[in-house]
C-alpha cells in the first residue's frame, strides 16, 4: 500500500467531515430561524438535529481512535523490526520503507498527534 493513498484517503475523510459539520451547521441555523419565527415544530426538531449531530461526533470519535490505534501498531512494528550490527534502526520519524514514511506522512503526523477531523463539542455548541 502506497503512503500517498493513505494519506489522499485521509484528505478525503477530513473533507468529507467538514461539509457534513457544515451541513449541520446549515440546518441548525434554519431550524433556529424557524423557532425564532414561532415555528413549533422547529424546537423539537432541533433536538433531533443534535442527536444526530451527537451521533456523527461518537463516530468520528471511534474513528479517531481506530486511526490512532493503526498508527501505534506500527510504529511498534516498526520499532521491534530487527536490525542489523551493520547499520542502526532509524527512527520511526526519518524513512525506513514503508512504516518511516506512513509514520512521517501528513496522515502520520495527524494521528500521532490526536488531531480530530470531526465534530467537536465546540461545533455542537455552535449548532445549538
Amino acid at each position: 500500500m502506497d503512503v500517498q493513498v493513505i494519506d489522499q484517503a485521509y484528505t478525503q475523510l477530513q473533507s468529507q467531515a467538514q461539509q457534513t459539520v457544515q451541513a449541520l451547521q446549515t440546518l441548525g441555523n434554519k431550524l433556529q430561524a424557524a423557532a425564532n419565527g414561532g415555528d413549533s415544530q422547529a424546537r423539537e426538531w432541533m433536538l433531533d438535529l443534535r442527536e444526530l449531530a451527537l451521533t456523527f461526533q461518537a463516530e468520528q470519535q471511534q474513528v479517531g481512535a481506530l486511526l490512532q490505534a493503526l498508527h501505534a501498531g506500527i510504529a511498534q512494528q516498526q520499532a521491534a523490526a530487527p536490525t542489523f550490527d551493520a547499520a542502526p534502526a532509524p527512527a520511526p520519524q526519518q524513512g525506513g520503507g514503508f512504516f518511516g514514511s506512513l509514520l512521517s506522512s501528513g496522515f502520520g503526523q495527524a494521528v500521532a498527534a490526536g488531531a480530530g477531523f470531526g465534530i467537536g463539542n465546540d461545533i455542537i455548541k455552535d449548532i445549538f
